[in-house]
């Protein structure tokens, strides 16, 4: 509880300017950062980073949220699971791009449950995930959490403060839309 309590006073701090509040937290996060972003890594068979250098980067991209209103450690994992989608993206979008025109290939379900995902699928789910965004922000945000994330079902209830119930039938609902909106490429 005392390192929950550390965290968001430093996120508070960082979020009204001290700027040494960003070089204090890192050490509070990294784990876990780092835990989630080789959990990522290892759905990609030739991964184009090691999960240091990705969590290096998400600090890098996290630098420019200096400033911002930080309403707990939920939320600061909630905006890092975010940037942590796009940059994988980019990734992926660029590996994509190197194999000459290669289409991108349907999200099986199954994949959606924290499977292996390759580089197309991961095009093509963010690809989805953002035309759900507009449909549906709360379903698009559990997806991302879920799968960007790595968190499983109760931590997404207890992240976005809504009951397990919710969240599980949203999930459910969210990878059906999603699955027949990935059939259609």
């Amino acid at each position: 509880m005392a390192e929950t309590a550390d965290l968001t006073r430093l996120l508070q701090l960082w979020g009204s300017g001290d700027p040494q509040a960003l070089e204090r937290l890192i050490p509070l996060v990294y784990g876990e950062l780092r835990r989630i972003a080789a959990a990522q890594l290892r759905k990609e068979p030739a991964p184009p980073v090691d999960a240091t250098e990705l969590v290096h980067e998400l600090y890098m991209r996290i630098q420019a949220h200096r400033g911002k209103d930080w309403q707990s450690r939920e939320h600061f994992y909630a905006v890092c699971t975010r940037i942590l989608r796009y940059l994988l993206t980019d990734y992926a979008r660029r590996r994509l791009r190197q194999r000459r025109g290669e289409g991108v290939l349907p999200l099986s379900l199954e994949s959606l449950d924290i499977a292996s995902a390759n580089s197309e699928e991961i095009v093509g789910l963010d690809d989805a995930l953002s035309t759900l965004e507009r449909l549906d922000a709360r379903k698009a945000r559990i997806v991302e959490l879920r799968f960007f994330g790595g968190f499983d079902l109760d931590e997404i209830a207890s992240l976005l403060e809504i009951s397990p119930t919710t969240i599980k039938r949203d999930w459910a609902m969210a990878k059906a839309w999603l699955y027949q909106e990935m059939r259609k490429t």
